[in-house]
């Protein structure tokens, strides 16, 4: 297997709003909301209209990206034995990802990620994480890991506790380690961790411009590309209308953004860009065409509603 993708194993209930909807329910725009219970979010629910239910997950996203480009892929998420729960596993499924996980019925239901769109196409989201957040290293099949080229892991998925042992297990049976720090509030709530991560356990780190620079607490973009060149890993880092720029040991790989696209939801831009980015990694591109391809990627999602191809 090429890559063996572990990560939140989410439902994505994509809906179209209005500006005053987030400012009412008191949601940041553009970042994601954790929602610890259920009725809270079951009550956001039921006052919207549904456009569109995929299996998603941001790591899930990727490993659906990678398949679509022909790579053989896996993936590792908790689900429960519900209706949610058979849906996402149908939709893995049909996307040619091995799904490496046996569902049973859970206290918890499924994970459910509710995608708010504003006219502006930008996404906010409220994560209902239910039984994916409470994944263990039983969850972890150690073959699958062992006999993968690669493992894709999500800053979505680490908390302290059975998380923790079960990212740890992950890593040490692995060949290489990529993982993407998600959002800056995952990135400011797990600070020391997560840098921890980055220099001693990685090989391949995705960030957007604003996760990094809080994660290192950088005054300037420099700052950034000192911190990559010390660590001496892959740093991967979008910028989005600025482009993406890879570094790696003391060089620094750069390309534009795709210009004149008619965005209409930013729903996975990440996500793909990554998938883009490790397609041209495990079949050996240049540095500049694995970031060509993760652009070409996210440019097209960003062009539709929701988070596959």
């Amino acid at each position: 297997m090429k890559i063996l993708g572990i990560g939140n194993a989410i439902v994505d209930v994509i809906c179209k709003v209005d500006e005053n909807f987030i400012s009412q329910n008191n949601l940041s725009k553009g970042n994601m909301k954790l929602i610890f219970d259920e009725n809270e979010f079951k009550k956001l629910l039921s006052n919207l209209k549904i456009e569109k239910t995929v299996s998603g997950g941001s790591v899930a996203n990727s490993i659906v990206g990678l398949s679509q480009l022909g790579n053989k892929v896996g993936f590792i998420g908790k689900i429960s034995d519900d209706k949610f729960g058979e849906k996402y596993e149908i939709g893995l499924k049909k996307e040619n990802v091995n799904y490496i996980y046996t569902k049973k019925k859970e206290p918890i239901s499924t994970g459910t990620c509710l995608i708010l769109v504003t006219p502006d196409s930008e996404r906010t989201m409220c994560t209902f994480l239910g039984i994916a957040g409470k994944i263990n290293e039983k969850d972890v099949d150690q073959n699958a890991v062992k006999n993968s080229e690669m493992i894709f892991l999500e800053g979505y998925l680490w908390d302290e506790g059975e998380p923790k042992k079960a990212f740890d297990k992950a890593i040490s049976y692995a060949k290489k380690v990529s993982m993407s720090l998600s959002d800056k509030f995952c990135v400011d709530r797990h600070k020391s961790n997560f840098l921890n991560l980055v220099k001693n356990k990685l090989d391949i780190t995705f960030a957007n411009e604003e996760e990094i620079m809080s994660l290192i607490d950088a005054k300037n973009f420099d700052e950034v590309i000192t911190f990559a060149k010390e660590i001496n890993k892959i740093l991967v880092i979008t910028r989005g209308e600025k482009g993406a720029i890879s570094v790696t040991g003391n060089k620094i790989f750069e390309i534009e953004s795709k210009k004149n696209l008619k965005i209409t939801d930013l729903t996975g831009a990440g996500d793909l860009f990554a998938s883009g980015y490790l397609h041209g990694y495990l079949n050996n591109f240049s540095q500049e065409d694995c970031l060509k391809k993760g652009t070409e990627m996210s440019a097209k999602v960003i062009q539709q509603i929701g988070a596959r191809l």
